[in-house]
């Protein structure tokens, strides 16, 4: 799977530290953080607690995204985006709600906010890329119906640094 890297047509960029109490680098997603609402057995669709620290002195805001690149489609699956995260917040809790002035774009099933891992049965181990971009802006400018890709394409433009934790998770 690794020949679907969704960074591997993006200019490197710096990294820093990306640490979870909910997931783990390489291992499967617990059931909270996977999504009942598209049909997994004891899924939750909480988004799962994410601190970062080691970004840029620069930092203006962040955006969080969690991506799929292994789901049956050409354009993969984009489970959460939240975009305008003050550079003062270092950390998102367990299904919180989000500091003020962040925004959440919609996912992939159209709705705003997080929903959780969910792979088709049988279709193998899935890749779930959680993201944090350091920004040299306070905000991207983009409208709250904005698609994630689009969201993420404007992040290009901004970004000074990034991080990231990839848990997999398969229904079999």
């Amino acid at each position: 799977m690794a020949q679907n890297d969704p960074f591997s047509r993006l200019p490197q960029v710096p990294g820093f530290e990306l640490t979870s109490t909910d997931v783990t680098d390489g291992q499967p997603m617990p059931a909270p953080q996977t999504s009942g609402m598209l049909g997994v057995p004891g899924g939750e669709d909480r988004s799962p607690q994410l601190s970062w620290s080691g970004f840029p002195a620069g930092t203006r805001s962040f955006v969080v995204q969690m991506y799929d690149p292994d789901a049956p489609t050409m354009s993969g699956f984009w489970h959460w985006t939240v975009a305008d995260i003050p550079a003062s917040v270092t950390s998102l809790e367990t299904g919180a709600p989000l500091p003020e002035g962040a925004v959440a774009h919609r996912n992939d099933t159209g709705q705003p906010g997080y929903v959780g891992a969910a792979p088709p049965a049988g279709h193998g181990p899935h890749r779930y890329f959680l993201v944090v971009s350091a920004l040299d802006t306070e905000t991207l400018g983009v409208p709250a119906d904005a698609s994630p890709a689009y969201v993420g394409f404007t992040v290009h433009a901004h970004v000074l640094a990034r991080a990231v934790l990839v848990p997999t998770f398969e229904v079999r």
